[in-house]
């Protein structure tokens, strides 16, 4: 367990012992990367090829929510979006982050809209990718996703629904996702965020309207054009709703702008970011 790359730092946020990834440093905010809700998500696995390139300008911190990877999963825990932000927050102050900009994917996103919305001053540029945030029908992707019952058969078809590139998704992968979603504690807390049925989950992770356009944070809202977990309809209701926003949707890509499109996401974003110091 020792050589996990996806175990890193240790820390105390909000009563919860946190695991999380610290690297580089640079001027300016630092970025905070917040995971998706997939089965057997860990930060390292969401982040794995965006930390070691935002990391050569700026400091990045990637943990483990509450409920998923290696960080504490204390008994009786609510998993719900007050618990969720509390915790984001709890995270920021236990290392002494006044302000970072956050970057959140899918799940991680509706958190990183929210987080923006109850703690403003905490918040300096978004990034939402594939987010949820707003209500939308429940997509049978995403249905799939959230009513994962471990299986190597039933991970790989949910890596082919994240993928648009299927020569991404390979067995070797497939066995990896599928034995990090049975790990002691994974699925039971999986299991118990979004039960059917999960059209509640959708709704449950959205934030009101009038908040959202109230938003003043410049945000970066990123999209594939195939997603078949979060529908990109909610992009661009998104982009009309929040005022300093642009979008910016990948062609020839599912879930996984991150994985799929690495190259072109860590540019985009790093530039966005880099725009602040000037």
């Amino acid at each position: 367990m020792d050589n996990n790359p996806e175990i890193g730092n240790s820390v105390i946020a909000n009563g919860i012992r946190t695991n999380y990834h610290d690297q580089g440093a640079g001027k300016g905010s630092p970025v905070m990367l917040i995971h998706g809700s997939g089965p057997g998500v860990t930060a390292w696995a969401n982040w794995r090829l965006t930390m070691p390139a935002l990391a050569t300008n700026f400091r990045v911190l990637a943990p483990d929510m509450v409920g998923f990877g290696y960080t504490e999963r204390p008994a009786g825990v609510q998993y719900n979006m007050e618990n969720w932000v509390s915790h984001i927050l709890g995270f920021m102050d236990a290392l002494g982050i006044e302000k970072a900009h956050v970057v959140g994917n899918s799940f991680g996103g509706g958190l990183a809209l929210a987080l923006a919305i109850r703690a403003p001053q905490r918040v300096d540029r978004l990034v939402l990718m594939g987010s949820a945030g707003i209500a939308f029908p429940l997509t049978e992707g995403l249905d799939r996703v959230w009513g994962y019952h471990p299986s190597i058969d039933a991970m790989r078809g949910l890596l082919d629904i994240f993928a648009f590139n299927r020569n991404l998704v390979t067995d070797e992968l497939a066995r990896m996702r599928y034995e990090a979603s049975i790990r002691p504690g994974f699925q039971e807390a999986f299991s118990s965020m979004f039960p059917a049925p999960r059209q509640r989950g959708v709704d449950s992770l959205a934030s009101p309207e009038s908040a959202i356009r109230n938003l003043s944070n410049p945000t970066l809202i990123v999209h594939g054009r195939e997603d078949k977990v979060i529908p990109l309809a909610s992009s661009y209701q998104l982009m009309d709703l929040i005022p300093r926003s642009q979008l910016h949707v990948f062609g020839e890509c599912g879930h996984w702008t991150q994985i799929e499109h690495a190259a072109r996401f860590n540019r985009l974003i790093s530039d966005f970011f880099l725009e602040a110091l000037l």
